[in-house]
């Protein structure tokens, strides 16, 4: 099992990056796990420019929240694609409407960790660089912001790899 964490800002290339981990992997049983959820047009354009990428040699596993027993289904012969983690965020505080609390959030991302401490498959996760910019105003933008990067920082400690992509260049930081 490898586990690999790609970070980046919004349209910076990671996605493309980490297919092509996939496509270039000695592993043949791909799976794409899509945390995407079809909220409105804007939204269901992006999921289509990301089905245009993928072939039929994809499986595709749409997941908005329970990526954790998702990834128990996979064996050694697997590699795995998540995509993307900060969506994934978004649907957990927005699981139970604007009440989602630290405790719940916790909780999710501790089952996340475990989750990926223990699969068996090779996974990529692609997931946002948050803590590039400015504090958020709004009370759940900042809820989100800080556990998004508390996520990540959770998940490239156990990570083999960590790929920071900006304007399309990978630059390994882990591994």
């Amino acid at each position: 099992m490898s586990l690999h964490l790609i970070l980046g800002g919004a349209r910076s290339g990671k996605s493309s990056f980490a297919e092509s981990l996939v496509l270039s992997s000695p592993l043949s049983s791909r799976h794409y796990v899509a945390t995407a959820t079809k909220s409105d047009q804007e939204m269901q354009r992006r999921i289509e420019h990301h089905q245009a990428r993928r072939d039929d040699s994809w499986r595709l596993h749409e997941c908005p929240l329970d990526i954790d027993l998702l990834l128990s289904n996979f064996t050694n012969q697997d590699i795995v694609l998540i995509d993307c983690l900060t969506l994934w965020m978004s649907n957990v505080i927005f699981e139970n409407g604007q009440t989602a609390t630290e405790e719940a959030i916790n909780q999710r991302v501790e089952r996340l960790i475990e989750a990926l401490s223990v699969s068996q498959s090779d996974v990529i996760l692609v997931s946002n660089e948050v803590g590039l910019g400015v504090v958020p105003m709004g009370e759940v933008s900042r809820l989100f912001v800080d556990h998004a990067g508390w996520m990540n920082q959770a998940i490239a400690k156990i990570a083999d790899k960590v790929t920071f992509v900006a304007a399309g260049l990978p630059m390994q930081l882990k591994g």
